[in-house]
């Protein structure tokens, strides 16, 4: 499932692309989405992030939430050409179309009012430290679940959950109690660091992920724990295991991470 990273791409390449564009025509190929309403003769203001979610904000005060779920993806066709295996929504500009390609037919479509305030909750914008700590620093709740949490903390999954507690020493079972002010400061630098060098890297491409040009990203020549079981860990040379969490594979240190 496409994380911060991957949206924000997608987010970023979308505002270059169509911002103050007249979208021409709007179509839907799916059944499932026969509830989208026609968006044609509306210009895009602007396309930013929302948590994990792509926002179209268009000038008649509504905006246009995609959520890509597990397989989604938008890519960019300039040219009119064959329909792209797999879509199932079309939006197009005079300089090109934009299709939703989706082989679970998971991803999802929401026409609503622009809220353009932001949750606090997204640790790249407006992003509290301290209020963070105070609201759930006292749970129980492991770490990692915590994290992945969408109202607790927005965009983060399975991948990139992994990748900064190794980097951060955290062990992934640790009830988020346990933390210290010290360990949270961690987490959070990390998971900055981290997301900010993934949104470099144009996302990572384990298996579905595609920018909007329908190009891979970099960022999976970067993971220094997810999907490295059996390797070796790039800090101290322990055996990187795989254990089972909230029906997810979570891979960490045993060793550097306490």
């Amino acid at each position: 499932m496409p994380e911060l990273p991957e949206v924000e791409t997608l987010c970023r390449q979308l505002q270059k692309k169509i911002a103050g564009k007249k979208i021409v025509s709007s179509e839907i190929f799916d059944p499932k989405l026969v509830h989208v309403k026609d968006i044609r003769g509306n210009t895009v203001a602007a396309v930013q992030r929302n948590g994990k979610t792509v926002e179209m904000i268009l000038d008649d005060g509504n905006s246009v939430f995609i959520h890509l779920r597990m397989t989604g993806r938008l890519l960019w066709q300039e040219k009119a050409g064959d329909r792209p295996k797999h879509s199932r929504w079309r939006i197009s500009f005079d300089e090109g179309n934009i299709y939703l390609v989706d082989p679970r037919r998971f991803a999802t479509i929401k026409i609503l009012p622009t809220k353009m305030s932001s949750t606090g909750s997204d640790i790249l914008q407006g992003f509290d430290e301290q209020s963070f700590v105070e609201k759930h620093g006292w749970r129980k709740t492991k770490v990692k679940n915590l994290i992945m949490d969408q109202k607790a903390l927005s965009g983060i999954g399975n991948i990139y959950a992994c990748e900064i507690l190794h980097c951060a020493g955290i062990q992934p079972e640790r009830p988020a109690a346990s933390l210290t002010n010290k360990d949270w400061e961690k987490v959070f630098a990390k998971t900055k660091d981290i997301l900010k060098k993934a949104i470099d890297k144009r996302g990572t491409s384990i298996s579905d992920w595609r920018d909007l040009d329908g190009r891979k990203g970099e960022n999976q020549f970067e993971l220094k724990a997810y999907g490295r079981e059996g390797k070796k860990c790039a800090k101290c040379g322990a055996t990187i295991i795989r254990i089972k969490q909230g029906g997810r594979s979570t891979f960490y240190c045993p060793i550097c991470q306490k």
